[in-house]
């Protein structure tokens, strides 16, 4: 059998789990809305596992769940957008203009995040970027959308 007709018999296995997946889900819909008050139940839910988890800055903060979850740090010179023709003709020695201004900081993202502007500087012969402004959470939330 082809791989192209193996790719369209997933493609389409696949098509018929999203299918049955989106039926139940409106089936269990239609059932919860025969009881007027599971809304005001999942509310109250909700607001409570809020009101059990700490807030930052509310004196006792537990991080513990999450201390040793990975993230990836990227540190951005800048960006450009070239056509797929120029990025082809690239070579050894090609130079590719960035958006940024020399000696202008560098972004630091956290998981695509922006969170800190920051400088280059070189630490045991190691690359290293020191932080010269931390966006504010409130900023943080409002870039996520």
């Amino acid at each position: 059998m082809s791989t192209e007709t193996e790719e369209a018999m997933d493609q389409d296995a696949m098509a018929a789990e999203w299918e049955t997946a989106m039926e139940e889900q409106g089936e269990a819909e239609s059932d919860d809305s025969s009881d007027p008050g599971a809304d005001a139940e999942f509310q109250q839910v909700e607001a409570k596992q809020l009101n059990e988890t700490s807030i930052p800055g509310s004196g006792d903060v537990k991080l513990d769940v999450i201390l040793d979850i990975p993230i990836t740090i990227a540190m951005e010179i800048g960006r450009t957008q070239l056509s797929i023709r120029n990025l082809l003709q690239l070579n050894q020695g090609s130079i590719v203009e960035l958006d940024r201004l020399a000696g202008e900081p560098m972004d630091v993202l956290v998981n695509g995040t922006l969170v800190a502007h920051g400088e280059v500087v070189v630490v045991n012969e190691k690359f290293g970027i020191r932080l010269t402004d931390v966006v504010s959470p409130a900023d943080r939330i409002k870039n996520l959308r």
